[in-house]
């Protein structure tokens, strides 16, 4: 964004945004200042989706929810439509991100206790050579796994969430922690209740596999395990 009289001419791009097409305002961080890969200098900017030079492409994503690609082509935008102070906006979006990704984290441990319940229940009822696959014990095994793996999940989750009110650096390597453990146990339990399931797993029909897609996503939502992983590693203590 470069200062244009009383305000900014925003030119850009925005990928993956959520919930774009159903927006009547866009939040959107710009760079006002500074180095491409500096902490100064980002601002954040309230636009009308409507706007001259604002075009909008929304899509599905893979979960059944909506996303656009954003282009900004010379929009002009007020200052007084500037949200705090110009070029210092990175840490209260730091503070929004640990937020956000605290809450994807919260919804993917609600939905993996849904995916080891109802694996469970369906391990009673599914009967093959003549006994419910329940009582099998290498089945049994991996729903024990699934299990351990949603208590761990769970744990973590209440660590970092007690943390996210301490300093910066404590509360960003806390959530990491979290989201870093949460994605690998997301893919554990969402895989194993497909599999479980059989072919039903497989079925638009049953939500086991909607639930999948869900936690895939979040697994990727606001840094994916691998980012998460790297991130606490170089956090220090």
């Amino acid at each position: 964004a470069e200062r244009a009289g009383d305000g900014y001419t925003v030119s850009g791009h925005k990928a993956v945004v959520l919930n774009a097409p159903h927006a009547d305002r866009l939040l959107v961080a710009v760079r006002t200042d500074g180095e491409v890969d500096g902490e100064n200098g980002i601002s954040l900017l309230l636009l009308d989706p409507a706007a001259d030079g604002v075009v909008t492409r929304p899509y599905p994503t893979v979960d059944g929810q909506r996303a656009a690609e954003i282009e900004f082509d010379a929009v002009q935008v007020p200052a007084a439509d500037r949200l705090g102070p110009e070029g210092e906006a990175l840490p209260a979006i730091r503070t929004a991100i640990g937020w956000a990704t605290l809450a994807a984290c919260a919804e993917a441990v609600g939905i993996m206790a849904v995916l080891v319940d109802k694996t469970v229940e369906y391990s009673k009822a599914r009967k093959q050579f003549g006994v419910p696959i329940g009582s099998f014990q290498a089945l049994q095994h991996r729903m024990a796994d699934m299990f351990i793996e949603l208590q761990q999940a769970r744990s973590i989750l209440l660590m970092a969430a007690m943390r996210l009110d301490d300093d910066a650096n404590r509360a960003e390597r806390a959530v990491s922690a979290a989201k870093s453990r949460i994605g690998r146990a997301a893919r554990l339990i969402g895989q194993e209740a497909v599999q479980l399931h059989g072919g039903m797993g497989m079925s638009e029909e049953l939500d086991v596999g909607h639930y999948f897609k869900r936690l895939t996503v979040i697994e990727a939502l606001f840094g994916n395990t691998s980012y998460h992983t790297r991130r606490f590693a170089s956090a220090g203590d």
